[in-house]
Order: structure tokens, then sequence, then C-alpha cells
């Protein structure tokens, strides 16, 4: 059966490295976000470096997800001290499920919040995608169906919430339009 792929890109207002309290409270919050994802019902797993350290993003080994990679847009640093994104890769069963996940609990809250920590870049911050159920996407898979949902808009190769379609590549139906990232 079809898994569901899942991958995030935002610019930080500040690096991750960054002492102040705004930095600090995005960066604490991100692991009760994702320990509560990770009980979600229909979540199957996400990309975790085997050092796990704070900023080491590019230089990280993220072993079946592969090398990290961002998207071309991104014109930030890309060390430790200087890094200043904020990704995700993911796995899920369903759509309905994801988008009940992330739509909603502390996740939601965090949401609410996303412009007091990330700038308003003009691209789509996610994107979805099928993948087979033996097959792990990599970071480089994100990027490139991010960048394709922005020069192309959705389709079955990549696509949103409002704009989902099933693992057939038929236009699929969320509860609302209200789910744009």
């Amino acid at each position: 059966m079809p898994q569901l792929a899942l991958y995030t890109f935002g610019v930080l207002k500040s690096p991750l490295a960054d002492p102040t309290p705004l930095t600090r409270e995005f960066y604490d919050i991100g692991g009760a976000v994702y320990g509560k994802l990770s009980q979600a019902p229909g979540y199957l797993a996400h990309a975790e470096a085997a050092g796990g350290d704070r900023g080491s993003l590019f230089e990280a080994d993220w072993g079946a997800w592969g090398e990290f990679a961002v998207p071309t847009w991104y014109d930030k640093g890309r060390t430790p001290e200087t890094t200043a994104l904020a990704a995700t890769l993911s796995l899920w069963t369903d759509l309905r499920l994801a988008v009940d996940a992330i739509y909603t609990g502390l996740h939601r809250e965090a949401l609410n919040r996303r412009y007091d920590w990330f700038e308003r870049t003009g691209h789509a911050n996610y994107v979805f995608w099928w993948v087979s159920d033996d097959e792990t996407p990599a970071w480089r898979d994100g990027v490139s169906r991010l960048e394709h949902l922005n020069d192309h808009g959705p389709a079955p190769h990549a696509f949103t919430f409002p704009d989902s379609f099933a693992p057939d590549g038929t236009p699929a139906r969320t509860r609302s339009k209200r789910h744009t990232g």
C-alpha cells in the first residue's frame, strides 16, 4: 500500500544557534511537537539525523533519508552557527490522518505562531507525494517536489492539502480549502 511523504521547509528569521528567546522557544517546542505527531494515528516515521546536533543539518548523517538538501531559494547559512531553516521529512499512511494530526493540538498551536519564527518567502512551505511502501523518500526528493509545486502548481507528483491527489493520481477531497500552509 502506498505511503504519503511530506516535506516541509521554512526560512527562520534568525539562525538556530541564535540565543534569543524566540529562536530558543521555536527550537524547544519542536521536540514536544514531534513527540505528539509521532503518536498520531497514521504517522509512520520521520527523518532523524544520527547525531541530532542543533543546526548541523547539512553535515549530519541522515541514513536512508539521504543527504540533506534545501530549495534553491534558501540563501542563508549552512554551518551550525548560521543555518536559519527548519525542514522535516516524514511518512504517513493516509492524507486525512496527516491533516488531522497537523491541524490539531500542539502542532496547530505552533502553526498559529509560525510568523513569529519564519520569514514569509512567497514559496510553498510543504508538499505531499505518494511513495511505494518499501521506499524511504530522500531530502532531495522533497526539495524537488516542493520546487515542482512552486513552479507548476499542484499535481499528483507534488500536492498540498486543499489540492490533493489519491495514490492513483485522481483528485482527492479534503474537508476544506483552509489548509494552505
